[in-house]
């Protein structure tokens, strides 16, 4: 391959600053909105770019109680609930399938392939968390969904890539598969382990569909449900949904938005923390050899 010349490296760096621009810039909206003053919101109309007079009128608002808060706390229960069991179940039918002497190793595997194929629809879907008698329960967010195939497939690769004269060695010495699976290969597997759980985690974070389909009682929703019926169907916000202490509520954009962020803070406070592994995690399977 040639050098690349100024031309086309300008074109790049342009082609990519535009690129982040436009991911940047929204976002900076929304922090800015949600800080500025009233005068501020007036006089722009609507989002604010840039604000001399922060304040924050309307976190104190959205987390000083009320619904936000309430859906806050469910949300943050569900995920961290929910990603602790769709690991260990992960894991254990993971390092099962990788394991060639395991019961039903086959059949299991392909059942496991076949949901990738074939999805079993909403109607189906919501008659069964109704016959199990989960209508307006918790965990008819959790246990649908509590399996990914897709995150099954790569953690098994990950074990599979694991040399099995290591396990082979841990077994002649008397180690059982609990222990080996504990003590070996939960320890080399850091990486995929932490991908495969952000996965999960932004997934029951993210989810919303569910919580509309099977959670009646308003005071059981969770944050995202709380985000598209109060931003993006802009809902108005009433000072009977936030028990605020502040004399006057803050614009209803600066509201929405409040609450927008708080909807994405978490992630972006946790991603860093297993940043490294991510790359790894994500290459599972992709090289042989």
């Amino acid at each position: 391959m040639g050098e690349p010349s100024r031309l086309g490296i300008g074109a790049r760096g342009l082609v990519l600053g535009l690129g982040c621009l436009a991911v940047v810039v929204p976002f900076w909206a929304v922090l800015m909105t949600s800080i500025a003053s009233p005068e501020e919101i007036s006089r722009a109309g609507g989002f604010v770019l840039w604000t001399r007079e922060p304040t924050l009128d309307a976190y104190r608002a959205v987390l000083s109680g009320g619904i936000v808060t309430r859906a806050l706390m469910v949300s943050a229960g569900i995920t961290a609930v929910g990603t602790a069991l769709s690991l260990v179940a992960t894991i254990a039918l993971a390092y099962a399938l990788s394991r060639p002497g395991s019961l039903l190793h086959k059949p299991i595997l392909l059942m496991t392939v076949f949901t990738l194929l074939f999805n079993p629809g909403i109607i189906p879907m919501y008659l069964t968390v109704k016959q199990l008698g989960l209508l307006d329960n918790y965990l008819a967010l959790i246990l649908p969904v509590m399996l990914n195939a897709f995150n099954v497939i790569v953690m098994r690769a990950f074990f599979l890539g694991i040399p099995g004269e290591l396990l082979e060695s841990a077994f002649m010495d008397g180690a059982g598969e609990v222990r080996i699976l504990l003590r070996i290969v939960l320890p080399l597997s850091k990486a995929v382990v932490a991908v495969i759980g952000l996965f999960y985690a932004v997934a029951y974070w993210n989810a919303f569909f569910s919580a509309m389909l099977y959670l009646q009682s308003p005071e059981k929703w969770p944050l995202q449900l709380v985000l598209r019926t109060y931003v993006v169907n802009d809902t108005p916000i009433g000072s009977d949904q936030l028990s605020s202490s502040l004399e006057s509520l803050p614009p209803q954009i600066s509201v929405q938005m409040a609450i927008l962020v708080i909807s994405i803070l978490p992630i972006l406070l946790i991603y860093p923390f297993i940043q490294k592994h991510f790359a790894k995690g994500l290459m599972v399977g992709a090289v042989k050899g």
